[in-house]
């Protein structure tokens, strides 16, 4: 039987970043005049940038999207892995399974995502919202990670912290395994279509062999 594959969200799964990316579309909303909530700006994270922009405003604005990028340059040398992500990359690999990144972050973002990660030696295929006409909720992303690593739907699954990332999945046909370490309620990723909850990768690791993943492997040895 073929190889399986992880397909891992970045941001808030592997990256602690979700809340340095809240203050820096806060800021940039408020350059650009609108007065949001912080609150609602999380709740749209893992969207791809024209799609929160316009959950939290209702329209698009593309100098948002631009003033994003300008405010979040400060972090980017300052991104570190939440606690056991890097390990947890290493000991899917370590299972005989493709690791994959799949993230709404920019493209020229991904290096510093990859640094900062200090993985790159078991992450077979990356994949960016640059890649995909939509990103998430949409599936496209997902979709060609799995024709990029070459997996098919039943063989894969998704690791992600958003509820963006848990339709997507969904709509992709994939399993979603969500993680609490962007801020998102069990509740809410479980609505969203999670089938397995974890307070981080972390958590995740230490039940590997129990877990979605796990039982990928064991298939994947059969």
């Amino acid at each position: 039987m073929t190889a399986g594959s992880v397909i891992f969200d970045v941001d808030g799964t592997l990256l602690d970043t979700n809340y340095l990316h809240v203050v820096a579309w806060w800021d940039a909303f408020r350059e650009r005049g609108y007065d949001i909530r912080c609150a609602d700006v999380h709740r749209a994270l893992g969207m791809g940038s024209p799609d929160l922009v316009e959950m939290v405003l209702g329209r698009q604005d593309p100098s948002v999207i631009e003033a994003h990028s300008r405010y979040f340059a400060p972090y980017l040398g300052r991104m570190r892995p939440l606690p056991g992500a890097t390990d947890l990359l290493g000991a899917t690999a370590r299972l005989g399974l493709r690791v994959v990144l799949a993230t709404s972050a920019k493209d020229e973002e991904i290096d510093l995502m990859l640094d900062a990660l200090g993985a790159r030696d078991v992450i077979g295929t990356v994949v960016s919202s640059g890649d995909v006409e939509k990103a998430k909720p949409h599936p496209d992303i997902i979709d060609k990670a799995l024709s990029e690593s070459r997996t098919d739907r039943d063989r894969a699954v998704m690791v992600g912290d958003a509820v963006w990332d848990m339709i997507a999945a969904g709509r992709a046909g994939v399993r979603g395994i969500g993680l609490l370490s962007g801020g998102i309620t069990e509740a809410d990723l479980r609505d969203a279509g999670a089938t397995e909850i974890y307070a981080d990768a972390a958590d995740l690791l230490c039940k590997l062999p129990a877990s979605a993943i796990g039982q990928l492997a064991g298939a994947t040895g059969e």
